[in-house]
């Protein structure tokens, strides 16, 4: 839908300056992501760390005209002819209303989901039971914030028959906008979690203002297994249709009987059936998941769709061809050069958006950087898009014209739809082809090389078999990286910062084991003042990537002097002998000015000049050069982690306090003063000076407590082997593996080649399979163990979890009487490394 400019300003109550007639369609809050500028409206947030009117001249040079702002630019009329500025008094309170407003156009089923877990997930498999008879509007992936759910509900129009949207919140009085905006006439409350908790007094309070979602909804869907739910739900003033579900009380709207596990041959894949009463008849489905989560999610996904019309034959029908939801987009090392980026879990113009802009900030822009291959080509893959409502001819017309605004350079597409709209794609280097299977047998595939490539199919078309054809074939053991779970981490340390204060990311030891390529790209994009790795090499690997970021080498080496200059790299400097050498190597380049960052030793003794003993000669020797230049002066809290070293922390500020103030007052231009880690940025906001370091706080563990925060890193294997093993027997090197009773013993591709602690082993510690205790048995070999899955339900090609998001890398850190560094940078590099956003 579109809206014109006039219309625009009466909704949202503001203030127009600029005469200009337009049309909006597109609705934009991060710069980054602009496609369409000549309907795009431009919402200028302000942040506690940014503010959108700093990019108003850059979105106008890229062709942006409508902006919707707090302050109108001064000599906006000469500056920006051609502009509309509406002037609001809050921005976001200005797109809420907007998309509050455009929801008020529609007459139709609105489903809202909450809860602390399982929203997507719930959103994702309603859709898949629906899609087969109605139109749908859906959240994206998981936008379901304060500025998500606008952008979503915008995606409303003619064609929708039901729209499907998430809303989460992280802290009270936050859920009454989101309900304004979605406005559903029905309500569905997933389990109740821990996340978010630390912003909430009790568990009641954070499901009370999850409940504000159903206020004024005709019905409202939940699980009343769940005391806290039950509890609170008595307590709302609630007119509207109450539909629980439950596996205990037979008087619930849903009563589940029985959920029985199933294995089907000959495949031997793992099913359950859940068995349920609706409206006092039984009737069941069976869904391909055995886990606990999944089944609960089916259910609640159940309970929703014969709510909305779909009899159980239907359900019958449908939810065994469930598919596991991908809520992610991977990045995968490809063949040939190639870089992949694995989205084909849905197939619709509003998630290809996303994901083309994902795409446009992965790709390696080199351009300024000097000695490196030209940017990477750019080619999408594209299947049939299913159920838009939307005629063929104009439907392809769009996804040209997004495929083009992208930068987009070859196309290719799948399915008969698409051919016959061949003519739609306006991109020179095209081909298409019925299936995957011509596809794969086709020249253009053998021809892709160097590319980075988006596979982005519907289901039913089969993208797998692409992934498989292309993906770089290494390793079954993979270590998955959560790059939404990074930037999570960044901004929960930034809220105890001030927003003047400057950020240094540590990715050395390659981001942690995490990677630091994709870490500090995702870094950079979140705009990060600072990167800092150990080595010089480390830096050359960025640059070469095509960061442009500061960069600070940690361990500066002198035999990389050279290589710093020749990449733009900033040394630390903690030595007289090291600043010497540092600048009779510059001052040979004829290089002045160059920055540096200098260490002084408050209390680790590890590295750096005494504050006390040094400072004098080091202004001295610093001042009477012109080759280097100071940029910031740092230290280390020896124990910002434990309250225990308190005193000592404050003794180390005051030496550092009083260290850097002298060499600043040496100085006319400003150098950054920095000490808090990660651990201090949480127990010394009162420290933070300019600029502060985070850590392993970037990689989800709270190094105060080593509480998970989000979790980056997970690494996974597969089943390679299971064996009925006597209790007689042994397992492994050494007979170390002795058996009480008759067991079944599975083989994993993973050893301590691969950095799996021997430690670990002869029962130690265990992994996760279908979320379930597996020990390790016996002695873990270079590069397989084995574990014990006698009273598992599994089977070989299943997957196992080492560590990550259900089983925290602090468990293996634990047993192993050290810390999660260890753990995390002791993966291998022979481990493939899997980057997704969901």
């Amino acid at each position: 839908m579109k809206y014109s400019i006039e219309k625009v300003t009466t909704l949202i109550g503001a203030r127009r300056y600029g005469n200009a007639e337009a049309q909006v369609s597109w609705l934009l809050t991060d710069s980054r992501s602009l496609c369409f500028p000549e309907e795009t409206l431009f919402f200028a947030l302000k942040t506690q760390r940014n503010d959108g009117h700093r990019y108003i001249q850059d979105l106008y040079n890229r062709g942006v005209r409508q902006f919707v702002v707090e302050v109108v630019p001064d000599n906006y009329e000469t500056l920006y002819p051609e502009a509309n500025f509406l002037r609001v008094p809050h921005t976001l309170a200005a797109l809420q209303r907007l998309a509050e407003r455009h929801r008020d156009e529609f007459d139709l089923p609105i489903v809202g989901i909450t809860g602390s877990n399982g929203k997507t997930m719930v959103k994702e498999w309603l859709y898949q039971l629906l899609l087969p008879s109605q139109r749908i509007v859906r959240s994206p992936r998981s936008y379901n914030s304060q500025i998500g759910v606008p952008l979503s509900v915008w995606l409303l129009n003619e064609q929708t028959e039901v729209g499907i949207f998430e809303a989460g919140i992280s802290q009270p009085g936050e859920m009454m906008a989101l309900r304004d905006i979605i406005q559903p006439t029905i309500g569905v409350l997933t389990t109740l979690g821990a996340a978010h908790q630390e912003n909430f007094r009790s568990m009641e309070e954070k499901c009370m203002e999850k409940l504000e979602l159903m206020h004024d909804t005709e019905a409202m869907v939940y699980c009343s297994d769940n005391d806290i739910v039950s509890r609170c739900i008595r307590r709302m003033s609630y007119k509207g249709e109450k539909i629980s579900w439950s596996t205990c009380d037979n008087q619930a709207s849903l009563f589940v009987k029985e959920v029985k596990p199933l294995t089907s041959s000959p495949s031997h894949s793992l099913t359950s059936q859940i068995t349920y009463i609706w409206q006092d008849e039984e009737n069941c489905y069976t869904i391909p998941f055995i886990d606990e989560a999944s089944i609960e999610n089916s259910i609640t996904c159940a309970t929703v769709a014969l709510r909305l019309g779909l009899t159980p034959a239907d359900l019958a029908d449908r939810m065994p061809r469930l598919e596991p939801v991908a809520m992610r987009l991977e990045v995968k090392e490809g063949q040939r050069g190639c870089i992949l980026i694995n989205d084909s879990y849905n197939s619709d113009i509003n998630s290809l958006d996303i994901a083309l802009d994902f795409m446009n900030r992965r790709v390696e822009n080199t351009s300024q950087t000097s000695n490196l291959k030209p940017q990477i080509k750019k080619t999408l893959v594209l299947s049939d898009i299913f159920q838009t409502g939307t005629s063929p001819d104009v439907l392809y017309a769009q996804v040209s014209d997004l495929a083009t605004k992208r930068g987009i350079s070859k196309f290719i597409g799948i399915g008969p739809e698409l051919t016959a709209q061949a003519d739609k794609i306006q991109i020179a280097d095209k081909q298409f082809f019925a299936d995957v299977k011509h596809f794969l047998s086709s020249d253009a595939f053998a021809s892709l090389r160097d590319e980075m490539i988006l596979l982005k199919g519907a289901r039913p078309f089969g993208f797998d078999l692409i992934t498989e054809q292309l993906e770089q074939k290494v390793h079954e053991t993979i270590l998955e990286v959560n790059l939404n779970a990074v930037v999570e981490n960044l901004n929960y340390y930034r809220s105890f910062m001030k927003p003047e204060t400057k950020m240094v990311c540590m990715i050395k030891a390659d981001a942690y084991g995490a990677g630091a390529v994709e870490i500090a790209k995702t870094l950079q994009d979140h705009r990060v003042d600072y990167l800092a790795v150990a080595v010089a090499d480390e830096g050359v690997t960025l640059r070469k990537a095509g960061i442009t970021a500061n960069i600070m080498i940690m361990n500066p080496e002198m035999t990389a002097f050279k290589t710093m200059f020749d990449y733009d790299l900033e040394p630390e400097v903690y030595s007289f002998r090291l600043l010497d050498a540092l600048i009779k190597a510059a001052r040979k380049e004829g290089i002045t000015g160059w920055p540096v960052h200098i260490k002084l030793d408050t209390g680790m003794h590890r590295l750096g000049f005494d504050p006390e003993q040094d400072i004098d000669e080091l202004i001295d020797r610093l001042t009477h050069q012109q080759a280097v230049i100071p940029r910031s002066v740092f230290s280390h809290f020896v124990g910002s982690d434990s309250d225990d070293f308190d005193n000592f922390s404050r003794l180390q500020f005051k030496r550092f306090e009083i260290g850097s103030q002298k060499l600043q007052d040496a100085f006319s231009h400003k150098i950054l003063r920095h000490m808090d880690n990660s651990a201090g940025i949480e127990h010394f906001p009162d420290r933070q000076m300019d600029m502060c370091r985070l850590g392993l706080g970037l990689y989800g563990v709270d190094p105060r407590d080593n509480r998970i925060l989000n979790t980056v890193s997970t690494l996974k294997t597969t089943i390679l082997q299971m064996r009925h093993v006597p209790k007689s027997e042994t397992v492994g090197y050494s007979r170390k593996g002795k058996l009480d009773r008759d067991s079944v013993i599975a083989a994993i591709p993973i050893g301590y080649a691969d950095g799996l602690n021997r430690h670990l082993g002869n029962r130690h510690c265990y992994c996760l399979v279908n979320g379930q205790k597996a020990e390790y048995v016996g002695n873990i070999c270079m590069d397989v163990a084995l574990i014990d899955v006698t009273d598992i339900p599994c089977k070989e090609g299943d997957q196992v979890e080492i560590f990550g998001e259900h089983l925290p890398v602090t468990v293996l850190s634990d047993v192993l009487d050290t810390i999660p560094y260890e753990v995390l940078t002791g993966i291998s590099n022979r481990v493939k490394r899997v980057y997704f956003q969901d």
